[in-house]
């Protein structure tokens, strides 16, 4: 019996495939990244790190603008605008890396993305939630929990999508990634249903919760443009160019990011799960940091779910880019990390369920269980085959 792809290929995670090291540059422009020492490869990502969290503060206060005038409705505008504002820097790489055929990348782009935007909810109950009950607790619903489901759903299509057949593709899509795209439509189908109402006591809201419905503070922001004179027309471009200047830092991230992993000699699985992951989730970071604070710890826990809810469509994009079955091109560590953000989603939805009250080092039990098990996934990648 011939030893299985898997167990060939080497493994790759995050949104870096390989170091610079392990993969030489060729001549090059003497301008390009390549040719940069190591402290300006620094100054660069940092400079792309802060370009993404300015605009992602932007984008998140421009979504909610239009969303609210334009009547877009919370489905609409929470789940599908800001999860693709949010995700800007993951798109760009995707869609780069696919039309340059390196499927790879744009796998381990989207997987490697999902942990990590997970552990972003620890930061936000650590950081925006300060003193009090924990951010679940406060969060604690119905719906969260039925979001919660969707991307554990999402992600176990993901993993079965990575054993059907390479040649199997008929008009440029690829069966796993068209039925993920299917399962988020109903999905948030579902979720719309939801927030109408549920055939629960109190509607599927926890008692003593948050108080103010989710995305109250959106209502907020929208009467605060208004009072400033903001226009629908200048919210749409401030967020068109704040989408702009995402989607250029992120590929300058990802690149600057291979380089800088090769010069300090960090494998790519370990540098893309961490220091690169976690710069391209700053949009999430930044506008769960402002849900939380204005007391919309519903909206923060469900722009997080449905960003990694939506993450895995980007599949089908890349497939429809590069004419590739995308999945089934996986490599081992790909598929480690979407079972370590299953383990992860699944700590959260239960900590929705129990609703913790107690604060461990200054968050609740939940978010540090998640740090501790993200922490464990991390040294794990070390030990992968390969």
């Amino acid at each position: 019996m011939e030893p299985s792809e898997h167990e060939h290929a080497p493994p790759v995670a995050g949104r870096l495939r390989r170091s610079a090291s392990e993969n030489p540059p060729v001549e090059e422009n003497p301008v390009s990244l390549a040719s940069l020492s190591l402290p300006w490869l620094l100054l660069v990502f940092a400079v792309a790190a802060a370009a993404i969290w300015v605009a992602g503060v932007q984008l998140s206060d421009q979504t909610d603008v239009l969303a609210e005038r334009l009547h877009l409705g919370a489905a609409l505008g929470g789940t599908v605008l800001l999860a693709v504002a949010t995700n800007l820097p993951e798109i760009a790489i995707t869609v780069s890396a696919a039309a340059s055929g390196d499927v790879g990348v744009a796998t381990g782009n989207v997987l490697g993305g999902i942990a990590i935007q997970t552990v972003v909810l620890v930061a936000l109950d650590a950081f925006g939630t300060r003193g009090g009950r924990p951010l679940t607790h406060r969060a604690a619903s119905l719906g969260l929990v039925l979001e919660g489901a969707v991307v554990i759903a999402v992600l176990g299509v993901v993993i079965a999508g990575t054993q059907l057949p390479r040649d199997l593709v008929v008009a440029r899509v690829a069966p796993g990634g068209l039925l993920i795209a299917v399962l988020w439509v109903v999905g948030l189908v579902l979720l719309g249903r939801a927030g109408r109402g549920l055939p629960w006591q109190e509607s599927g809201e926890a008692p003593d919760n948050q108080g103010p419905p989710k995305g109250h503070s959106r209502t907020t922001k929208e009467r605060a443009a208004t009072s400033k004179g903001t226009s629908t027309a200048r919210a749409a471009v401030v967020f068109a160019v704040a989408a702009l200047v995402t989607l250029v830092a992120g590929v300058v991230l990802e690149r600057s990011g291979d380089r800088i992993a090769g010069h300090v000699g960090l494998s790519g699985v370990l540098f893309g799960a961490t220091v690169l992951a976690a710069a391209t989730s700053l949009p999430e970071l930044s506008t769960g940091l402002t849900s939380v604070r204005n007391g919309d710890h519903q909206l923060a826990v469900s722009d997080i779910f449905g960003g990694n809810a939506f993450l895995p469509v980007l599949f089908l994009l890349a497939s429809l880019v590069s004419g590739q079955a995308v999945l089934p091109q996986a490599q081992s560590s790909d598929i480690y990390l979407t079972a370590v953000g299953i383990l992860l989603t699944v700590v959260y939805v239960v900590g929705l369920i129990f609703r913790p009250t107690r604060r461990v080092l200054g968050m609740g039990v939940d978010s540090l269980v998640v740090l501790v098990l993200y922490v464990v996934a991390v040294a794990g990648l070390v030990t992968l085959p390969g």
